[in-house]
């Protein structure tokens, strides 16, 4: 299966305040986040986050993907500068990329960690991801209400865990 979430801000005690997440501290976060990730992933997944996993250094980064089930690609966001520092290990990854284009289950999915206005095969069905704006669930049922297939795999938007590409096929055939 192939997950996509965004926006995990690992270690980041303020993003609780920022964006009003249900946790007393980053302990309560980091552990919610972890224990969510690896109930619905197994290991032969796939899963690409689309930036900001955490802006808290590569040791810490390096500490909490080994606790993540799955295969991970890195689509960079803007607090992901862990990965180009020497002392992390990007083998940890099995991909780090700025933007990236895949198909899955016959959908052309568009990753990229900023929301884009049009994308590659915009008029031709294929579904922009992205992350960077910790909106709510809202703001895909309105995308969708409008008929605009642009979906935040953030964990705001997403009860604090990651979504399949099934879900997010699904959720626009309504």
């Amino acid at each position: 299966m192939v997950y996509f979430t965004s926006d995990l801000h690992f270690h980041h005690e303020n993003i609780i305040r920022h964006t009003k997440r249900p946790f007393q501290n980053i302990e309560q976060m980091d552990q919610a986040l972890i224990k969510n990730w690896n109930q619905l992933v197994d290991f032969q997944d796939e899963v690409y986050i689309l930036g900001d996993f955490t802006m808290k250094g590569p040791s810490l980064a390096m500490e909490t993907l080994s606790e993540l089930k799955g295969t991970k690609h890195l689509i960079r966001g803007n607090h992901d500068r862990f990965a180009d520092n020497p002392s992390f290990n990007q083998s940890l990854f099995t991909s780090i990329q700025d933007y990236a284009e895949i198909e899955v289950c016959n959908t052309r999915f568009i990753l990229f960690h900023y929301p884009i206005m049009e994308w590659n095969g915009f008029f031709r069905g294929s579904i922009s991801l992205h992350g960077h704006q910790h909106n709510h669930r809202d703001y895909n049922e309105q995308n969708r209400r409008q008929g605009v297939l642009r979906y935040d795999v953030g964990v705001d938007a997403n009860i604090m865990k990651p979504v399949s590409a099934e879900e997010i096929i699904s959720f626009f055939s309504l």
